[in-house]
């Protein structure tokens, strides 16, 4: 018989805790009322009065366990921020490489301990910035990337051997990894030395984002290809994100986040394997990027059921044998979608409560949201505000002396047990209804969210769900002035500037060969589309040459919409 967390009778607890009930809650209630009738998490799953070891009483205690230790409920790492802190990654990205480029150097003299950057959208969507769909928004909301050029001047004079470096980009994420696998070759670089993660996570927008260029099969095929290529040839890269952030920002509940991530997950491992490479040769470098939104100790726990969840899957489901193979290491970014323009200093609040929560669950790296990023892209002095929030909580707070403070409570424990036992739950109904792609394709996922984002909104406006200063709280902000990010409007003509001095300089004839091979590679099934990209931005391909070459072959997505 396996040992449980409390030695005390369950049923003496659960006694003492009804007439506890019966007596002291009954006699306080008639003179001082609760505020409503039933307290629930952001997720909908009901909150007890209080919590007991007899919540608890029927835990394993190997589910919760040592941090470290399988199944890593506590945490990936014995020692966590004893060793060493999470990383700060504050993500930039806007103008053309050099304007990106000077706000890392500027965040990295503020004490940023790791790089992320966000792409305009002409580059997520893979069109090169003179294409006629770039007008207007090359550099807007990230960094425009056309060519190896560009991402030559994003990171000169950053050393990619002792900083890691995040990339958030979907569909045409295997170009921008090409592109930096053969940056670091031009400069000499050891290419087991870098370290950082694309994020490539092409399901997720599907489900929530909708940057999407190709079909669901070819585009997981290219997601397939990074995680074999750089599990041989880059030890310490993260190849794919995989990502409930956006999940989340699209208004699905936590509890949907932490499953649906989790059903993205079995699909990349199951394509991966397919190809007949042990799960252990790559499972190590998989990674995570959640949200951390308001609800403090459902956030805690959702990241503790996590790592639980992920442990299972991969030791039960795809037989892992490492631990490394079953340790779930995330990064975390606070909740932009709770930002407010009024009263958008109070942002500064919800973002520290949320950046604690993360760190309380155990987050391996973290950003916080700058205080005006409801009105534009943050300026540095939001940044710098939103970077000593974390340093705050690393220095000044105590609490990273001891591994998951938060492990014991009989609240959060229950909690975490709750959310395992309903996202084993939801994955089990997504196989019996045919799997991740072909509810992906019927909508299933995309409805569940818009659901709970319906909801939302609907509590938001009755006033139920209180936002400050917008529902409740409220002032007269006619008069508020506020310094934002401004776009350059000479952005287009400098970055299109470069791209077409890149394509006066190749050799077309080497380039069009490149091309018809990369035609060959897609067409087959078995080959890896790395190799020949990575050559193609090598010899001064444009990100468009490439993405249009494959539309050719594997034609583009169109959703299903759903009402």
């Amino acid at each position: 018989m396996k040992d449980t967390i409390s030695k005390t009778d369950p049923e003496e607890l659960e006694r003492a805790y009804k007439e506890w009930e019966a007596n002291e809650v009954a006699a306080f209630l008639k003179r001082a009322p609760e505020r409503r009738e039933a307290f629930f998490t952001q997720s909908g799953l009901p909150i007890k009065r209080t919590y007991t070891a007899a919540d608890i009483a029927d835990t394993p205690a190997e589910d919760i366990g040592l941090p470290g230790q399988y199944p890593f409920t506590r945490g990936p790492y014995p020692t966590m921020y004893r060793g060493r802190n999470w990383t700060m990654r504050q993500i930039a990205g806007f103008g053309v490489a050099e304007d990106t480029n000077n706000r890392f150097k500027f965040l990295i003299e503020q004490g940023q301990t790791g790089l992320s950057t966000d792409f305009d959208m002409p580059t997520l969507m893979g069109y090169d910035s003179d294409h006629p769909m770039s007008e207007g928004e090359v550099g807007r909301e990230g960094v425009a990337v056309d060519t190896l050029a560009d991402m030559e001047a994003l990171f000169d004079g950053i050393d990619l051997e002792e900083i890691s470096v995040s990339m958030t980009i979907n569909p045409s994420a295997w170009i921008l990894l090409a592109m930096y696998i053969a940056l670091a070759e031009k400069r000499g670089l050891d290419l087991n030395k870098l370290s950082g993660t694309v994020q490539a996570d092409i399901l997720k927008e599907y489900m929530a984002q909708k940057e999407y260029i190709f079909p669901i099969a070819p585009s997981v095929r290219i997601v397939r290809d990074m995680i074999a290529y750089s599990a041989k040839t880059m030890k310490r890269y993260n190849p794919i994100n995989i990502s409930g952030y956006h999940i989340s920002e699209a208004g699905s509940s936590p509890l949907h986040e932490a499953a649906f991530t989790l059903a993205n997950l079995i699909v990349y491992v199951d394509e991966v394997t397919k190809t007949g490479m042990d799960v252990d040769d790559f499972a190590p470098r998989l990674a995570f990027f959640f949200v951390c939104q308001n609800d403090f100790f459902e956030e805690v726990a959702k990241f503790r059921a996590l790592r639980r969840c992920y442990a299972k899957i991969m030791k039960e489901r795809f037989g892992a044998k490492k631990p490394e193979s079953m340790r779930l290491r995330f990064h975390c970014q606070t909740a932009a979608a709770t930002l407010t323009k009024p009263q958008y200093m109070v942002n500064v609040i919800r973002t520290s409560m949320q950046a604690m929560a993360a760190v309380l669950g155990g987050a391996q790296s973290l950003h916080t949201n700058g205080y005006d990023e409801a009105f534009a892209i943050p300026t540095e002095d939001a940044m710098r505000m939103a970077l000593r929030t974390q340093q705050v909580i690393a220095h000044e707070t105590n609490v990273t002396s001891t591994v998951d403070p938060l492990g014991g409570s009989y609240y959060v424990e229950s909690l975490t047990n709750e959310y395992e036992a309903r996202i084993f739950e939801i994955l089990d109904e997504i196989e019996e209804q045919g799997g991740t792609i072909k509810l992906i394709e019927e909508g299933w996922f995309q409805k569940h969210i818009a659901d709970f984002a319906y909801d939302t909104a609907l509590r938001k406006q009755s006033g139920e769900k209180p936002v400050i200063g917008v529902n409740c709280y409220q002032m007269d902000e006619r008069d508020v002035k506020i310094e934002t990010h401004p776009y350059d409007a000479q952005t287009a003509a400098r970055q299109i500037a470069r791209t077409t001095r890149v394509r006066a300089e190749r050799d077309e004839d080497e380039i069009q060969r490149l091309l018809n091979d990369l035609v060959e590679v897609a067409k087959d099934d078995s080959k890896n589309i790395m190799p020949v990209t990575i050559e193609l931005v090598r010899k001064g391909a444009t990100m468009g040459d490439i993405v249009e070459k494959l539309k050719a072959v594997w034609g583009t997505y169109r959703e299903t919409p759903v009402f």
